[in-house]
């Protein structure tokens, strides 16, 4: 009986060491995705702050936002810039950006201007000094430039060109260019949109869609050197060759 009872208590050990390691590899399962998930949302949290503040992670090869949306202003054409020498002022002078993108300046000749920016300008400027002058202090001022703007054509109130001086959308910028005619068609009007040299978008919009439904979340926005051109109805068209008493009857021209 002795030996029989200490098999019992030996088995039932067995079978509790054997319960135990269960246990614990479930606990160890269970443990494994959760670190996992956690160490995934740190590293997140930190691609999201590292984008967030403009500058690149790590393992993270994406460019930073902050430049993409808040990008320098670049010189143009045309463009004026003041160039101040602080020890200098007898090389002080006002210049413009020519049509070959180049500034004249005082002893050291041309400079290519067009794309850069005011902070480029002044370094480039203190550069091409420096054998003339001993460490040259420059401070460079953007003085004219030509303002953000967009184009309204076709059947507008007012055709012409605007100036963008804030966030303006597609409806927002018919207003502001007299609203439409009653030869305009307002189911189609067309944004043009240069996306690099050589290659424009065309985006056709029905605002008188948009409008009627009070919905302007597909009223776009416009960048600066959009284009908008707002056709002519197929009514007006055929306007000029009908008695304007039988197209009254049974036409408006807002069906167009």
């Amino acid at each position: 009986m002795r030996v029989g009872g200490s098999q019992q208590s030996l088995l039932m050990n067995i079978q509790r060491a054997a319960l135990l390691l269960l246990i614990c590899g479930l606990l160890a399962r269970q443990a494994s995705p959760a670190y996992a998930q956690s160490s995934e949302g740190v590293g997140a949290g930190v691609a999201s702050n590292s984008a967030a503040d403009g500058t690149r992670g790590p393992n993270n090869g994406s460019p930073a936002l902050t430049g993409a949306r808040r990008p320098l202003y670049r010189l143009r054409k045309s463009d004026v810039v003041e160039i101040k020498f602080t020890f200098s002022p007898e090389f002080d002078q006002i210049a413009t950006v020519l049509p070959d993108g180049f500034v004249a300046l005082k002893v050291v000749g041309d400079l290519f201007a067009e794309g850069l920016t005011v902070s480029e300008l002044k370094d480039l400027v203190r550069a091409t000094y420096t054998p003339t002058l001993r460490d040259p202090e420059v401070s460079v001022i953007l003085k004219d430039f030509e303002r953000p703007f967009f184009v309204a054509g076709g059947q507008v109130g007012r055709p012409g060109k605007y100036e963008l001086r804030s966030p303006t959308s597609v409806a927002e910028a018919i207003a502001i260019a007299g609203g439409f005619t009653e030869q305009s068609r307002h189911s189609q009007v067309v944004l043009f949109r240069k996306v690099a040299d050589g290659i424009v978008e065309a985006h056709v919009l029905n605002v008188k869609a948009m409008l009627a439904s009070r919905n302007l979340e597909e009223d776009l926005e416009l960048h600066p050197g959009d284009m908008l051109f707002v056709p002519q109805n197929r009514m007006s068209k055929i306007r000029k060759f009908l008695p304007v008493s039988s197209l009254s009857t049974f036409f408006t021209p807002a069906q167009f």
